[in-house]
Order: C-alpha cells, then sequence, then structure tokens
C-alpha cells in the first residue's frame, strides 16, 4: 500500500524513506515549508528509533530480550510502555484464541526457512513440537511490579506482529505534536494516515495485488484510519505444486493455507498490523465473523483463488 503524492501551489507533500525496525518506513507530513517538514519527520523518525531500541530482538540489551532471558529463571521489571504493550498484546491473544501471540518467538527456525532449499513440510508432530513453547497463557504480568515473567525455560517473545503498527501510531502522535495537521506513516505497507492530501482530498490507499505486489488490486480513500495487509506474496515456499504462507499456526506448527492476503481496516494501526495474521490463521468464515462482531474495524480476503471476502461494511472501488 502506499499514499498518493499531489501537490498544489507550494503545499506539498513531503516525504522521506528508510529502514527502520527491519521494515522500510516512509514518513510523509503535508506542507508549504521544507525545512520545518524535514524537522517534522526527523521527530517522527526519532520517536521510532526509541521504540525500536526497547522492542527489538536483535539487540541484548533490549527490554524483550531480557524477558527472554530469564524465561523460566525471574520476573523482568520493564518501562511502563513495554509492560502495557505486552498487556494489549495478551487481550488480542485472547480475542483471538490464540491465532495472535507474541510468545510466537519460541518456534524452532530451523524447520522454516521457506527458501529455495525447502522441498517438504516437517510432519504434524515434529512441527507441533515446535510450537509447544508458544502459549501466551505462560505470560505473566505483574501491574503492581511492571514486570513481565515468562513460565517455561525456552520461551520467547516478539512484537513482529504488532510493532511496526504501534511504532507508526507513536510515529504519527509525536508528528501531530510537532503540529503536522496531514501525513502518512508507512511501515512497509502496515500505514496510518491523517489529514488531508494538499488537494484537499483523502489520501488514496492502494492494496497491493496478492499475485504481483508491484500492481494495485484496489484503492481506498481514508483519513484518520490505518491499513495493514498481511499476505504470502512475499515469502512462501512451493512444495508439490502448493503454496505455504510464511504465516506459521501456533496451534499446529504447520504453515497456513488458503488465504493469499488480509487487509485490516481500522483506526489504529497498532490494532490492524496486530489483526491481520490471526485472521489468516482463523480462516476466511471465523475470521470474518470476528470482525463483524467488532466496532470500527473492517476486513479485505483474497483466497487462493483470487475470490474476495469482505467484511460487512466494505466498499472498495
Amino acid at each position: 500500500m502506499q499514499a498518493a503524492e499531489i501537490s498544489k501551489d507550494s503545499v506539498i507533500v513531503h516525504k522521506r524513506a528508510l529502514r527502520l525496525m527491519g521494515n522500510r518506513f516512509e514518513l510523509s507530513v503535508v506542507s508549504g515549508n521544507a525545512a520545518w517538514a524535514r524537522q517534522c519527520i526527523d521527530a517522527g523518525i526519532a520517536e521510532i528509533q526509541r521504540i525500536e531500541k526497547l522492542l527489538t530482538t536483535f539487540s541484548d540489551d533490549s527490554q524483550t530480550n531480557e524477558i527472554n532471558r530469564n524465561a523460566g529463571i525471574q520476573p523482568v521489571k520493564v518501562d511502563q510502555e513495554v509492560f502495557d504493550l505486552v498487556a494489549r498484546s495478551l487481550r488480542i491473544s485472547n480475542l483471538t484464541q490464540g491465532a495472535f501471540d507474541i510468545s510466537y518467538g519460541s518456534i524452532d527456525k530451523s524447520l522454516w526457512n521457506f527458501d529455495v532449499n525447502m522441498k517438504q513440510l516437517p510432519d504434524r508432530e515434529t512441527a507441533q513440537k515446535s510450537v509447544r513453547l508458544i502459549n501466551y497463557r505462560n505470560i505473566m504480568l505483574d501491574a503492581e511490579n511492571t514486570s513481565v515473567y515468562l513460565k517455561e525455560k525456552g520461551m520467547r517473545i516478539g512484537f513482529g506482529g504488532i510493532g511496526k503498527g504501534y511504532a507508526a501510531e507513536r510515529a504519527k502522535l509525536v508528528m501531530k505534536q510537532f503540529g503536522a495537521q496531514s501525513g502518512v506513516v508507512n511501515a512497509s505497507g502496515d500505514l496510518t494516515a491523517w489529514g488531508l492530501q494538499p488537494n484537499g482530498q483523502k489520501w488514496t490507499i492502494a492494496i497491493a495485488n496478492p499475485d504481483l505486489s508491484n500492481e494495485v488490486f484496489s484503492y481506498m480513500a481514508i483519513t484518520d484510519m490505518a491499513v495493514a495487509t498481511s499476505g504470502n506474496y512475499e515469502k512462501f515456499v512451493m512444495i508439490d505444486g502448493k503454496k505455504y504462507s510464511h504465516t506459521i499456526n501456533p496451534r499446529t506448527g504447520l504453515p497456513v493455507t488458503g488465504i493469499k492476503s488480509v487487509t485490516i481496516i481500522t483506526t489504529n494501526a497498532e490494532i490492524a498490523d496486530a489483526m491481520a495474521t490471526p485472521v489468516t490463521i482463523m480462516g476466511i468464515k471465523t475470521g470474518l465473523d470476528m470482525i463483524n462482531q467488532m466496532n470500527n474495524i473492517e476486513a479485505v480476503i483474497v483466497d487462493d483463488n483470487n475470490k474476495l471476502y469482505t467484511s460487512k461494511n466494505i466498499h472498495l472501488t
């Protein structure tokens, strides 16, 4: 997904793209003042970098890795911000019956490389063993001490399913506090947009074709909304002519099939990011049933046969 750039007089969309949190982020702001726009985008980038230091699993001194190192040993006191993000993650795990689970970091990565050398799936028993430590119910929170404890030794948490969306929301907040009345923060297709384009129109968001990610599948006009897409078009493996997604079902340890992409539209990028994968895991009927029972959230699903399914309030063009 990307936001269209339209200019009018000297008021234009200023944007910058760079790699953060292992993903391509693009920050945009509408302004007639280029120097101010640069400062505003700088502030958004600094906020994403701050969050990355807290949440990354690629740095030994992050709070996430401190929690993981002490799995089965002792609780770890964390910043209120990290504690609250874990707490919100557990609420989403409850809502999705475990289809969303930040303890996915425990999975045996050796089984799932999703490269050309992967010629067969592991047997069901091996796959089941690989996910035995994935269980959000074993993440213990102590609000009084703002501590997080993983009950089982070897458990690991990771924020790959929610961190990009959280960072996008935080960057938006910082940029709005800086004075940005209109802008977009795009975290590799998970984006949040607010205000209007320079021509007074809503932001035009393109949803990628699941078969050709550089081609547009559909358009939406949004403002003060967030959109996130989870799809198997970027990372998958073909085995015996069948496509297997990089998304692993935490209950079975096997990759999900049947869905090419799920796009979530809601008011918050963190929720959009977190809900896209569990809908993929839950499947079309169960996933849409869940979305249709929730307020201010919609979904667009494309199955393996390119059939389109949408939640009840969606109107695509």
